[in-house]
């Protein structure tokens, strides 16, 4: 072989190089993935559903991944800050958030500008499913759901109500809540469900539509006081306490689930390692006793399983937005 031809082959066989080392590298990196700590990002501030749930399944989650994971709370905008932080986050699955639905759903119908798509992030796992409950202020006048719609409709405009943030499942409740029952409710956003029960507590804002997780030793400390549940049945916890159904507000169901997702285009199997330890976190009986405690259940399920949940949830707020005439923001 003359001495041109092997240049030219040692030529073709550099580019060549060149074109596959970063695939093998990536395949490199998937097959050892997790080999150093991952961060898993907050959209809400500390002290609520989001934040606890997070902690909790992180803090097993690292021992079946064997690396740390370390939690850190970005609250702001309804959670489109956490988001957009991890959306544009190297897709290699250290760095994943965990949310609430709004960032994750209908943040687009209501946050202009938004520089993220959230129909792009990858499903993880649904950390939680937790009952809402419509809680008000410790000195709030009304003892009953029908005395708060009375009250409301006698002083329009009047009774405030907190929420998580713009688009947040206990905003979207409560504007729901308001459109069922005629009344009208001013909106008091928050950075995530501590602030809000904080104000609840100092009765600097009148009710809001929150987890039960949250509030249930609240309402027996006599902290704040829970007038119903949204849910189908009445809950175990609380025998006492009426569905909204049954106080006369048909129509108006509500839960919230927290979720885990990824970067977009983040490797199938890099998601299905961070998948696979969820489910077997979700198993853990000591977990399974802690959300027992905590009046949640745990998700799991599939990535496909946890796209369909979201595509569903979004529609279904989506038209509630709509109806309710939320513009964005």
């Amino acid at each position: 072989m003359s001495g041109r031809a092997v240049s030219r082959r040692s030529a073709i066989v550099s580019a060549l190089g060149l074109v596959l080392a970063p695939a093998t590298a990536s395949a490199q990196d998937t097959a050892r993935f997790p080999d150093r700590p991952i961060r898993l990002i907050v959209s809400t501030a500390a002290g609520g559903g989001v934040d606890a749930f997070a902690r909790m399944v992180a803090a097993k989650m690292q021992t079946v991944l064997g690396q740390p994971i370390a939690v850190e709370d970005k609250p702001g905008a309804g959670g489109s800050f956490a988001a957009d932080l991890v959306y544009h986050s190297p897709p290699d699955g250290y760095v994943l958030l965990a949310s609430q639905p709004a960032p994750i759903t209908t943040n687009p119908l209501l946050i202009k500008s938004l520089d993220y798509d959230p129909t792009k992030l990858e499903p993880v796992a649904i950390m939680s499913h937790i009952p809402n409950v419509l809680l008000v202020r410790p000195d709030f006048p009304a003892k009953t759901v029908a005395e708060l719609i009375a009250y409301a409709k006698a002083n329009p405009g009047k009774l405030n109500f907190a929420s998580q943030g713009v688009g947040t499942t206990s905003h979207l409740t409560a504007e729901l809540f308001a459109s069922i029952t005629h009344v009208k409710l001013t909106h008091v956003p928050y950075k995530g469900t501590g602030p809000a029960l904080n104000d609840i507590i100092a009765s600097h804002v009148d009710l809001f539509f929150t987890e039960l997780s949250t509030s249930m030793q609240l309402h027996k400390a006599g902290k704040a006081r829970i007038l119903a549940v949204a849910t189908k049945q009445r809950i175990p916890a609380l025998p006492d306490i009426p569905t909204l159904a049954e106080a006369g507000v048909s129509g108006c169901e509500s839960d919230t689930w927290n979720a885990i997702t990824a970067p977009p285009k983040t490797p199938s199997a890099i998601i299905a390692k961070l998948n696979d330890a969820a489910n077997k976190v979700m198993q853990m009986p000591d977990l399974l006793a802690r959300y027992k405690q905590l009046n949640a259940t745990p998700g799991g399920g599939t990535p496909a399983e946890m796209a369909a949940f979201i595509k569903e949830e979004t529609r279904r707020w989506s038209a509630v937005i709509r109806a309710a005439g939320i513009k964005p923001e």
